[in-house]
């Protein structure tokens, strides 16, 4: 998003306008950032067999995963659904990655059924899939490296406590399991957290798979999950990409020197490659001022953007309707009966009712999290592809609410 002299705009849409035309609440995202995005972690580890499969969870609208399909990208999922939803997109079954956690059976062999690559995370399943498919069907195995990282306690999830992977401290048993069964483990994989800035995270990890790949001689891959940190306000630092692929790139070539090939290097990346493509779009409903705080009613909420309530997510807002009014402070809260505020203490230019604020940093996890509290209707999604707003998804209505009930007669 950047200010012109008619206002504020993507790729030269005026974004008032595409609030006048889809109403609000809007998301709007800019396909040339998530382009970019692609590109740059694409180009930043040389010559190395690099495949990116976006981490689907982030936004998983069908717009948006054919777009990132367009660019080269793979896919990681999370769940049957997110897997169909990739197949509905056009992805082949052999794009996709399937990493579940804490499923049933029945949903990995729906996924072997559909031919997708296989990501296992506890014993208990991989003790199950090889007496149930042997070596037939390749498989990767989720490690917990033990390594605390991330940005925030819920988005941690390579730490000792954390229920993802299975314990490299397990690696004897997994290597019984595998040799009892004679399975085929075709891949490595670790994801340690969101929000990482250092490399040597990465490069931590790195050594640690490197380390187990010594136990598996059948590799064809290893996945080094993601969690690239992107900027939410002015002056965050960031995640470096470019001297991570130099730094990650080398000991990867360096490590496949050893093994005796070249095996592919996965990464995972979902919020780095949506988030800052995205804006929801609110319009204020009420400025009310109490004794203490002058606050800004949207007619949004939690509902529609759960981050700052769930992991005290900071999201810059700008009043992209007032860009020259004189700054004041306020307190942006939604309309859901609940303490749901969007931004404390925000220096905006004068709000005024009715007025359209841009809530940034739209595009991962904010959709995706919504819901109907208060049986509110999720908003519309809208998506600037070359030029031109497309609608990506209707506004909800009553009819959606209803549509799976059962009326009882009472």
């Amino acid at each position: 998003m950047e200010q012109t002299e008619n206002g504020y705009a993507i790729q030269g849409v005026n974004l008032l306008e595409v609030a006048e035309t889809f109403g609000s609440p809007l998301y709007v995202y800019d396909a040339d950032t998530i382009i970019s995005q692609y590109k740059r972690l694409n180009n930043a580890f040389g010559d190395v067999k690099l495949k990116i499969k976006y981490a689907c969870k982030a936004l998983t609208n069908l717009s948006v995963l054919k777009l990132l399909r367009a660019q080269g990208a793979g896919l990681d999922t999370v769940s049957i659904q997110e897997v169909r939803l990739g197949l509905l997109a056009g992805y082949q079954p052999e794009e996709i990655l399937y990493t579940p956690n804490c499923v049933s059976f029945e949903e990995i062999r729906a996924a072997v059924e559909i031919g997708v690559q296989i990501n296992i995370d506890n014993i208990s399943i991989l003790e199950q899939f090889g007496h149930e498919y042997g070596g037939l069907v390749p498989c990767c195995i989720r490690l917990n490296p033990h390594i605390m990282a991330g940005g925030h306690a819920h988005i941690s999830v390579g730490h000792i406590d954390s229920k993802f992977g299975i314990s490299v401290y397990q690696i004897p048993h997994v290597v019984r399991i595998v040799k009892t069964y004679g399975m085929n483990i075709n891949g490595l994989h670790m994801h340690t957290g969101s929000d990482i800035l250092d490399s040597e995270v990465f490069l931590h990890g790195a050594q640690i798979l490197f380390d187990v790949a010594k136990e598996f001689q059948d590799l064809q891959f290893m996945d080094f999950g993601s969690g690239f940190k992107v900027a939410y306000r002015a002056g965050d630092v960031t995640t470096n990409i470019e001297d991570m692929g130099v730094r990650i790139g080398q000991k990867f070539r360096e490590f496949c020197d050893s093994y005796g090939r070249e095996l592919e290097l996965w990464f995972e990346p979902g919020k780095f490659l949506v988030s800052e493509s995205g804006y929801l779009l609110v319009k204020a409903n009420v400025i009310k001022q109490t004794t203490s705080t002058m606050f800004v009613g949207v007619d949004s909420g939690q509902n529609h953007l759960i981050r700052p309530m769930m992991y005290d997510a900071y999201h810059e807002i700008t009043n992209i309707s007032n860009p020259n009014g004189t700054k004041r402070v306020y307190s942006i809260v939604g309309y859901i009966c609940e303490t749901d505020t969007l931004g404390y203490d925000r220096p905006l230019n004068e709000v005024r009712e009715g007025d359209i604020l841009a809530i940034h940093n739209g595009g991962a996890y904010a959709f995706a999290m919504s819901s109907n509290y208060n049986s509110r209707f999720r908003p519309a999604e809208v998506m600037i592809y070359q030029g031109v707003p497309h609608l990506i998804r209707k506004r909800e209505t009553l009819d959606d609410l209803t549509r799976n009930q059962v009326v009882l007669d009472v």
